[in-house]
């Protein structure tokens, strides 16, 4: 985690509670190989969208399960994997919103380049077993980074889709940052307020208000 993440985390990454997260990953990694993402991938939206760049933050739960599509990026997928369906219907919304997305099939390692962290919950899964790491010690230490965000930048957008992101917001200052929350991208849920949010255009104009070129989904 050679960013700036290393030296705003030290008091988190000090603590027993993560030391124990550390060997729980590091115990899983070496005798697990259906963990995903590649460990490789595991601190990826860490390494491409550093805490000073940060200007977005979009909230998942853990990993993609299916073996080829996690790699670090809540909702990304690399190609030639085709974006599955809750990603879909991000581009949808996209595109409905401001245009077709300029990424590359589902891979949205661009954004994070621009400062939108796309942060999960969980940050790894055993493969075809959605949630099977929940509870291991990832929900401290990714709610520490929200903390982080909200305390040391200025203005945020913070995208929540779904209950489980929108419990986040008691770490967010609202006063400071832009809270934008929806139900969640998913087909089961998509059409009860994801499509038609129009987030992607309302987070660029609060951003661009404030002096911030808006990021280019």
């Amino acid at each position: 985690m050679k960013t700036d993440w290393r030296d705003a985390l030290m008091p988190t990454l000090r603590t027993e509670t993560f030391a124990r997260l550390r060997a729980f990953w590091e115990r899983a990694y070496a005798t697990d190989p259906a963990t995903l993402p590649p460990q490789e991938c595991l601190f990826a939206a860490l390494l491409l969208c550093p805490l000073a760049k940060t200007r977005v933050v979009i909230l998942g739960q853990d990993p993609y399960p299916t073996p080829g599509q996690a790699h670090g990026l809540a909702f990304s997928v690399r190609p030639p994997t085709p974006p599955p369906p809750s990603l879909r219907n991000i581009l949808q919304e996209i595109a409905a919103d401001v245009g077709p997305a300029h990424v590359s099939g589902g891979d949205l390692t661009p954004w994070a380049r621009q400062g939108v962290l796309l942060l999960n919950a969980i940050l790894t899964v055993h493969a075809h077993a959605p949630l099977s790491h929940a509870g291991k010690g990832w929900e401290p230490f990714t709610d520490a980074l929200i903390r982080l965000v909200s305390e040391r930048r200025p203005h945020v957008v913070f995208l929540l889709w779904g209950a489980k992101a929108k419990a986040k917001i008691p770490l967010i200052d609202a006063s400071r940052h832009l809270i934008l929350t929806a139900a969640h991208p998913s087909p089961l849920s998509a059409h009860n307020g994801f499509f038609g949010c129009r987030h992607f255009s309302r987070a660029n104009a609060w951003l661009e208000a404030r002096g911030e070129a808006p990021i280019v989904w």
